[in-house]
């Protein structure tokens, strides 16, 4: 982290990994350690609007590749890769509201660390493989999986499904992303052993 850090410019650090994988949670402890000049920009403030994915006749697939706006989060991305004098703003993933929030995480022009994560920053993928090259360096993050999917049904249980609901939702949804995310983990340039404690950095 320390060597990203000593580069030229600013430097946008990709997190990328499976559903419940603890991407969010490492983000946080990485901007912590770096408050001043770090900030988390996640992935997941680009989620199509609830009435865009009934529109689509895809709401019970929200969290799939083509349930974000792809081209927007790589539009920012070339935004924060080359820092103006002004404040950048993003949008941000509100879990309880299940909706995302234009302008709601600013950017100012002195941060040196954008940490940004989510599923899909190493997809093979016609929009989504516009994303690698605007990454200084990328993370891949694998651990245990099953303590990641008990992660992913106590989240949908928090966020109101009962445990059937969740259950249901992490076999026929978070899963199949996961399989599709985890094809892509070759693409980064370190794989991280994560299990919301430490991490081990392997070379990908």
């Amino acid at each position: 982290m320390e060597q990203l850090l000593l580069r030229p410019g600013r430097q946008v650090l990709g997190l990328a990994g499976a559903p419940g994988g603890g991407k969010s949670t490492l983000a946080r402890l990485i901007q912590a350690q770096w408050p001043e000049i770090s900030v988390v920009v996640p992935m997941d403030g680009f989620h199509l609007a609830q009435s865009e994915l009934l529109r689509l006749g895809r709401a019970q697939r929200k969290g799939a590749p083509d349930t974000f706006d792809a081209s927007g989060y790589v539009n920012l991305l070339r935004r924060l890769r080359d820092p103006a004098s002004e404040t950048v703003y993003a949008p941000e993933f509100r879990r309880e509201i299940e909706e995302p929030v234009a302008g709601a995480i600013a950017v100012a022009a002195g941060v040196k660390l954008v940490i940004t994560e989510g599923n899909y920053l190493l997809l093979d993928d016609p929009v989504w493989s516009a994303v690698r090259p605007l990454l200084n360096e990328t993370w891949y993050l694998g651990g245990d999986e099953e303590l990641r999917q008990q992660r992913l049904v106590l989240r949908h249980m928090q966020h109101g499904r009962n445990r059937q609901q969740a259950l249901d939702w992490v076999r026929e949804n978070d899963e199949v992303n996961a399989r599709l995310i985890a094809s892509s983990a070759a693409n980064a340039d370190w794989f991280c052993l994560w299990h919301g404690r430490a991490t081990d950095r392997t070379s990908a």
